[in-house]
């Protein structure tokens, strides 16, 4: 029989080929899917602040978020219909200029761990499909735009404001190498995430989940 801290110690160290085994057999054994789902979410959280702290890097960050993918895959047909688990859907991209993505694909991935519907626009997005994607999509309750490079900081500031002139109550977080937690308030951000192991935490905290 699984138990859910089998399934959270299998999700924090990676084991990404035992863990849809796993989250099947802790179901098997009459556990909630949400229990399980949930305790997926704290270990990614566990493993978001060892990568804050420097204790882990990228890669072991990566290995960690194939595992929590694979147990998701397990339980989305468990879950289906079941709207309770999601946070929102959250729209993210790298603003225009820039063609930076590991960070941003770290950040989806963690978001998504957390319970958040991701919306990923990728690379070099001009302002207004930041306000488009919100359009076209249910239920966004977050935008995250990425900025890597000093030279498209204004990229950054006209994506944040474009997406605040059409929604003034949609809460907007960035995040990247240059920018700091001065800026992100100069620009009109609600919020910044140093990494991506502390931005899952900090999105939460906006949206008051």
């Amino acid at each position: 029989m699984s138990t859910i801290a089998e399934v959270k110690t299998l999700v924090e160290t990676g084991k990404s080929k035992k863990v849809g085994a796993a989250v099947q057999g802790a179901l098997d054994a009459g556990l909630a899917a949400q229990s399980i789902l949930d305790g997926m979410i704290e270990s990614m959280g566990v493993v978001g602040e060892k990568f804050s702290a420097g204790e882990i890097f990228v890669p072991e960050m990566l290995i960690a978020a194939k595992a929590m993918s694979k147990g998701v895959e397990v339980l989305k047909p468990v879950m289906a219909g079941d709207n309770a688990t999601s946070l929102g859907t959250c729209v993210m991209g790298t603003v225009a200029g820039d063609l930076h993505d590991i960070g941003k694909n770290l950040v989806v991935m963690m978001l998504e761990s957390s319970g958040f519907d991701m919306v990923d626009l990728g690379v070099d997005v001009p302002a207004d499909k930041f306000v488009e994607a919100v359009k076209e999509n249910d239920n966004v309750v977050l935008v995250a735009c990425s900025g890597l490079l000093t030279t498209t900081m204004p990229a950054l500031k006209e994506a944040v404001q474009t997406v605040k002139a059409a929604y003034p109550d949609m809460k907007v977080i960035v995040g990247g190498a240059p920018v700091t937690p001065e800026y992100a308030a100069e620009i009109g951000a609600d919020g910044y995430a140093p990494d991506a192991g502390s931005s899952a935490a900090k999105a939460k905290q906006l949206i008051g989940a």
